[in-house]
């Protein structure tokens, strides 16, 4: 479908590519890796034909075209929201609009006429373009894209330019996807999506038609979406044929083989050096000489990838905090006329290890600057525990370094006793090595920025951590070292984060924040994902059920009126109504005894140390949330059919 070949693009000596050839067949799923400056950005720009190789070329079919999706991206436009997005069917509003003209004109002509069969024919070709187009279910596609990742109906009508940048993402996302591309080039299409959108995502690219190429720094959605794997090294490409993991397997397989072969090639070469040394100026040697000379220097050099340096820290021993580390009662915040949290109360132990989830611009952010205390509210009280040493790490941390200063002032600032003479030691861990500490923040790269934000978090010793957003800038080696110093964390944390495959390994509970409040869930994120769908089906189950008793009981309330019409025959449905109105009652009542009894387990600290006990009542606590509000609903139900047959 789309061939790439022999490709070359260098800057000066060095070669980011060299003959570089490949292709994309259709429906393939390619998770293109690499290290940081291996080129995959620019690889994908060079699929979609947004800059040039300096040799070789891209080939695709007439009909293929690529879509391509940046890691920043602004949508520069004057429209709202439906109609940006609407414009990515450009052909199809046009068939529109010149069947309405056409129409137009039809109404003022003599049917007489010889242009009016003229007229109905190409109304004919337009009318079968827009059944080609599937242009009846535009409006369809739009509100299922849109909301699938994250706008709301009322957001439809707002200007493009009101929404942030990462909105704005999704914006450019919505318009891509509804243009269905033959080949989807997506560069870190995730940074800026909450786990429901992610999840939306997922599913909506397994049943895509086309081809996906995707970069990505989540191992989770690399693994759920790509079969294939293509590596960049060394300005060449390596094909895997399965998914990250698999990926990382291979490679090491890979590896070894090929420092087995390149130490061979070396003992090989150092043998054949030796042999010239020796007899380079016997003449009776000179042809075998020569035929060395040759050799070595058609010989191609294997060479291997030197491993980046990863980065090595483990956070300072964390002071003993008492059980209590945060308490935050009754807590009203409010951003003008928006409440984000009216009278929220929340909890927070020793030990917790909490990933606080939910939608984007559902409080995520606020609440962990709120446990910060940087964040003031209108009311309420926000309790810290005994010793307990908070550390915070903003979303946007690495912004709010001082430009002006230099690596090592920046630490410098932060550092207290004994670790100052450390300081160098500390930073080369961070991978800022020699004069590389001297070098002012503002001329660093955005990776550079939040490792050293990281760094200046790491100096001050705390036993509760708060991180927003801390990997949003990180590749995939330096989340998992962060991964196993978090691991080994003997404090509390909490982590606002829709990293999946970096949360799963590290935390206890999850803080699902939504509209109607908080809500603490047991386990870890697949955990709370199973929950979460087994809830929606509880849901849907009580829906489906309560819809079959309305229908059962209309279709029987029809049945004895059509039969017996006469008051004594209504009288006794009245009478059936109220027997299932007195069940709905007798099981609303036995939900409720079972709710106040788990509430009391709850209420107990020593309930949540029970493991897989406490897990299982929990997920029979939120159960029965889920029933309880269907069966208040068959009450208010079955009470206004009463009123209404009296």
């Amino acid at each position: 479908m789309l061939a790439v070949n022999n490709i070359s693009l260098n800057y000066g000596e060095r070669y980011l590519f060299e003959n570089l050839s490949f292709t994309i067949n259709p429906h393939d799923r390619i998770g293109l890796v690499g290290a940081n400056g291996a080129g995959k950005t620019t690889l994908l720009k060079i699929i979609a034909g947004i800059i040039s190789p300096m040799e070789g070329s891209v080939n695709k079919a007439h009909f293929v075209t690529a879509g391509y999706l940046p890691q920043d991206t602004v949508v520069e436009s004057d429209k709202s929201l439906y109609r940006e997005v609407e414009s990515a069917f450009e052909d199809v509003l046009m068939i529109e609009q010149e069947l309405n003209e056409a129409y137009k004109k039809l109404s003022n002509i003599d049917h007489s006429s010889t242009e009016y069969p003229e007229l109905l024919e190409i109304i004919g070709e337009l009318q079968h373009k827009q059944e080609d187009a599937d242009a009846f279910r535009l409006k369809s596609k739009i509100e299922t894209v849109l909301m699938g990742l994250g706008f709301e109906v009322r957001d439809f009508d707002r200007p493009t330019a009101a929404f942030s940048g990462g909105w704005q993402m999704r914006i450019a996302l919505a318009k891509l996807l509804l243009l269905e591309p033959s080949v989807l080039l997506l560069d870190e299409p995730t940074n800026h999506l909450d786990i429901e959108s992610l999840q939306w995502l997922e599913e909506y690219l397994h049943s895509y038609n086309g081809a996906i190429v995707l970069v990505s720094h989540d191992r989770a959605f690399l693994d759920s979406l790509t079969t294939i794997t293509f590596a960049l090294s060394l300005g060449k490409m390596e094909t895997y044929a399965g998914n990250y993991s698999f990926y990382e397997k291979e490679r090491a397989v890979r590896k070894e083989l090929t420092m087995n072969a390149m130490h061979n090639q070396q003992q090989q070469m150092k043998q054949t050096q030796a042999f010239i040394e020796r007899f380079r100026y016997k003449s009776t040697k000179a042809r075998q000489v020569q035929s060395r000379i040759k050799q070595l220097e058609k010989m191609d050099l294997i060479e291997v990838e030197d491993e980046e340096e990863e980065i090595h820290f483990h956070f300072p021993k964390a002071p003993q905090s008492g059980r209590v580390v945060l308490e935050l009662q009754n807590i009203h915040k409010a951003f003008g006329d928006h409440v984000v949290y009216e009278k929220l109360n929340y909890k927070i132990e020793r030990g917790d290890r909490i990933a606080i989830v939910g939608v984007n611009g559902a409080g995520k952010s606020t609440l962990s600057k709120i446990a910060a205390g940087i964040e003031p509210c209108q009311s309420g009280k926000r309790i810290v525990g005994y010793n307990v040493i908070a550390s915070y790490f903003a979303q946007h941390q690495a912004e709010e370094l001082d430009m002006n200063k230099e690596v090592l002032q920046t630490v410098d600032e932060v550092a207290v006793g004994e670790i100052r003479p450390q300081l160098r030691t500390i930073l080369g861990s961070f991978l800022f090595h020699g004069d590389d500490v001297f070098k002012k923040v503002k001329v660093l790269s955005g990776g550079e920025k939040s490792r050293l934000a990281l760094a200046k978090m790491l100096l001050a010793p705390a036993n509760f951590l708060i991180m927003d957003e801390p990997t949003n800038h990180l590749d995939m080696r330096s989340k998992n070292v962060l991964q196993e110093a978090l691991k080994e964390f003997d404090g509390t944390y909490l982590i606002v984060s829709h990293d999946r495959a970096f949360l799963d390994t590290i935390v206890n509970k999850v803080l699902e924040v939504s509209a109607s409040g908080v809500k603490t869930y047991l386990g870890n994120i697949s955990d709370y994902l199973t929950a979460k769908k087994k809830e929606r089906q509880v849901i849907k189950d009580e829906k489906s059920a309560s819809k079959n008793v309305a229908e059962k009981q209309k279709n029987m309330d029809g049945k004895h009126e059509a039969e017996h019409p006469s008051d004594t025959k209504r009288k006794k449905n009245l009478h059936q109504l109220k027997k299932l109105l007195e069940a709905i009652e007798k099981n609303i009542e036995r939900q409720e005894k079972r709710k106040k009894e788990i509430e009391v387990l709850m209420a107990d600290p020593a309930f949540y140390k029970k493991g897989s006990e406490a897990k299982k009542i929990t997920d029979e606590y939120n159960r029965l949330q889920s029933a309880l509000e269907s069966s208040y609903l068959e009450w208010t139900k079955a009470t206004e059919e009463i009123e209404r047959r009296k």
